[in-house]
């Protein structure tokens, strides 16, 4: 997972129009909205939907730590077929409104630390408008699992909110939105495969000679990417190499990794991901078992079941794992269903298309 626009110091979140009082609506696949939201929409109101693809870093290459806190990286995305949907409904009285729905809805912020929130109200301010919307978000991506689920959110909104309101943003300008809204939201706009520089969100389109297919097996709770990188921090300082921009190479792509996204190849993708320094191509993965050493038994759990490359998928918990074929994703899915080291296991290929509209009516 790349950084967010939030350096390894997390700072106050922005306020949002949407209130901040703590939401008292039970959690798990339930419904959560904002209290005191702006009003119900108006009869027949003008609605967008937008859906959006999860995210899996096929390469994680981490930098040291920079002067102002973030970290240069090397990542090489790839959207996979999990998909959010993001809807924005015209309002009649001003502000920006959420509802959540979908697993873990609980664990979704309803404030302005959402960024599907803080995404409607950049474009708003862009456009010097004030906005009405009501956004509604279905949640399918794993809930801070490191697939950039919050991320595929603020795209969504952008899109939905830029059709909606008719204001015609060009492409490099809700890029440069999402840019400022965190590291991994340009990709989620983008989709399809991307490799990332500076903090993520410098983006060169990749080529990928064919079809990829995954299994991702969603943990219990999340973890929080900040933290992630301040213990890949941390395990550097520890073993003597340093942690900061001038002890740590800089972070460069794997040949190897984007000739066999190239040329479709699944076997020579598994080596890849699998050759790291540390036996794995995404340098955070160390950081997530310590955090969360549990994880390592879901690794190894897909291993037996006949995975071809087992990872953690960007800052984690969510664990990745590449199959030879659809088939082979199946059942590998229900070999980790059943082993009792994960909540729940999806299958998914890749590459997916970026964030685009579904529906429109009113």
């Amino acid at each position: 997972m790349s950084e967010t626009s939030t350096p390894s110091t997390p700072r106050t979140p922005d306020t949002a129009s949407t209130p901040s009082t703590p939401d008292t609506a039970s959690g798990g696949s339930g419904s959560r909205t904002a209290p005191g939201a702006p009003g119900p929409a108006a009869p027949g109101a003008p609605a967008v939907t937008v859906r959006v693809p999860a995210k899996v870093n096929a390469q994680l290459a981490v930098g040291g730590l920079r002067p102002d806190g973030f970290h240069d990286l090397a990542n090489v995305f790839l959207a996979v077929g999990l998909y959010d949907e993001v809807t924005a409904e015209a309002a009649e009285a001003p502000g920006i409104s959420v509802t959540v729905t979908g697993p873990d809805a609980d664990q979704v912020p309803l404030d302005g630390t959402n960024l599907a929130v803080r995404a409607a109200e950049l474009l708003a301010a862009h456009h010097g408008i004030e906005p009405r919307v009501r956004l509604r978000i279905a949640k399918d991506i794993p809930v801070a699992g490191g697939m950039a689920g919050g991320s595929a959110d603020a795209a969504g909104a952008l899109l939905a909110c830029d059709t909606l309101w008719g204001t015609a943003t060009p492409r490099a300008e809700l890029l440069a939105i999402c840019a400022e809204l965190g590291s991994d939201v340009p990709f989620s706009l983008v989709g399809g495969a991307a490799l990332g520089r500076g903090r993520g969100e410098l983006l060169t389109p990749l080529a990928v000679g064919g079809v990829f297919h995954w299994v991702f097996a969603p943990a219990d709770g999340g973890l929080s990417t900040p933290a992630v990188y301040r213990e890949c921090d941390r395990l550097r300082t520890a073993s003597g190499t340093g942690a900061t921009s001038a002890d740590v190479p800089d972070p460069e792509p794997s040949g190897p990794l984007l000739a066999a996204l190239a040329a479709g190849d699944t076997p020579a993708l598994a080596a890849a991901l699998t050759s790291g320094p540390a036996g794995t191509s995404n340098d955070l993965q160390a950081a997530a078992l310590s955090l969360r050493p549990s994880l390592a038994r879901t690794l190894a759990a897909g291993a037996a079941a006949g995975a071809l490359a087992a990872l953690v998928s960007g800052s984690g918990p969510t664990t990745a794992f590449l199959a030879a074929s659809a088939d082979g994703a199946e059942r590998l899915a229900a070999a980790l269903r059943s082993s009792g080291t994960c909540r729940t296991a999806r299958v998914a290929t890749s590459p997916a298309a970026g964030a685009a509209v579904t529906g429109a009516g009113g």
